[in-house]
């Protein structure tokens, strides 16, 4: 595309994330994106532009969905704590309480609550996986309900990238009877109207933008000795991968979820006003504030920089230059895409985009430090 053509609106206070999502494009070097922002639950940016594949042939249009990659694992932390403020799951219970196979391996003592702190030390499978076990539930569940931990749990914290979503996934399936993109569709993306889904139908498909891989994508080859190369890359994937049909058609909750920025600000926006927005309440005001309690912090084991976390979602990190503020709360995802509430300013926040960028990538926060500067402009 010779010239960029923002679509969508933006209340005339918001010109400064406008501008900055255009500059995303001409300085940042974005192919195809979204940005939403809601204050007070009401949408007072919804734009998007660009491409929706890496040749341009395909435009973004309104409708276009992207692979979340972890950007969805705030959506899936809120399912099991809908559960847990309906009194079916205790967040101090032991996994197995509700998944007994998980007992194995000496995990007897892993509660609910280190698997949302990313405390549990289940960060991976300790046997090496083929690459087609990502796309098998009872595959993926039978081998972490096998495994060992990799560390005493409660003792450490380190993010479980891909293993959340499966052990999430599973205790939501065992106490509700539903799958874990059937229980978010009709838990949370139906009754507040949100373009979000775990599984896509091939109607569905057809709208999702290709991810743009980058150039070189450091990913540790899988090694049993290894606790950060089982973690991000076993069974082994790709960037690639997330375009072909059988990603996109599987249920991998802590990776695969397709949505837009529209949608992910709307279901921030009502967490920052205590859990409900159109008469639609997804959870109490006061199991809000219990899920964003600081529960890990310091240099995180799989990872290896500082970092924090609540449960189940990630909190401001002002080591790495976090422009929000202490009252934020939500999640961000590899390659660049970042969503949250701030109920200190009743914000809802959400940027998805298709090309990946690595360590570096300004693209969300210049556009969450535009949002800031609007709010603070117009207070």
């Amino acid at each position: 595309m010779s010239e960029l053509e923002i679509h969508g609106e933006c209340d005339s206070r918001f010109a400064g994330v406008r501008e900055a999502f255009e500059q995303n494009f001409s300085e940042r070097g974005d192919i195809g994106a979204a940005v939403a922002v809601t204050i007070e639950g009401e949408p007072v940016v919804d734009l998007w532009a660009g491409s929706a594949d890496a040749a341009g042939a395909r435009a973004w249009e309104r409708d276009t969905i992207v692979n979340l990659y972890s950007t969805g694992k705030g959506v899936l932390s809120l399912g099991l704590h809908m559960l847990a403020d309906r009194g079916l799951v205790d967040i101090e219970a032991p996994v197995a309480s509700y998944w007994p196979e998980f007992a194995q391996g000496s995990k007897e003592g892993v509660t609910v609550r280190h698997v949302l702190g990313h405390r549990s030390g289940v960060v991976g499978a300790r046997r090496l996986l083929p690459e087609e076990a990502k796309y098998d539930w009872e595959t993926m569940t039978t081998a972490l309900a096998e495994a060992e931990p990799w560390w005493e749990p409660g003792t450490r914290h380190g993010y479980h990238v891909w293993t959340y979503g499966w052990i999430i996934g599973e205790i939501v399936r065992r106490v509700s009877g539903s799958r874990v993109g059937a229980f978010i569709r009709e838990e949370i993306a139906e009754p507040l109207g949100l373009d979000f889904h775990i599984g896509l139908t091939a109607s569905e498909q057809a709208r999702a933008a290709d991810v743009v891989p980058p150039s070189r994508s450091p990913l540790p080859e899988p090694d049993v000795t290894s606790i950060i190369a089982m973690a991000h890359n076993n069974p082994p994937w790709t960037f690639e991968t997330a375009n072909t049909t059988e990603w996109r058609e599987a249920e991998i909750p802590a990776g695969n979820a397709h949505s837009d920025a529209r949608g992910l600000a709307r279901f921030y926006g009502a967490l920052a006003l205590g859990g409900e927005l159109d008469g639609v309440r997804l959870l109490s005001s006061e199991a809000i504030e219990a899920a964003r309690v600081l529960q890990s912090e310091g240099t995180d084991a799989t990872i290896g920089v500082s970092n924090r976390y609540a449960l189940g979602f990630q909190l401001p990190s002002p080591e790495l230059d976090d422009p929000r503020p202490e009252t934020a709360f939500g999640h961000s995802g590899v390659g660049g895409s970042q969503a949250f509430a701030d109920p200190g300013s009743g914000l809802g926040f959400a940027y998805v985009m298709n090309r990946i960028r690595g360590p570096g990538d300004v693209r969300a926060r210049t556009l969450i430090e535009a949002a800031y500067r609007s709010i603070e402009a117009s207070a």
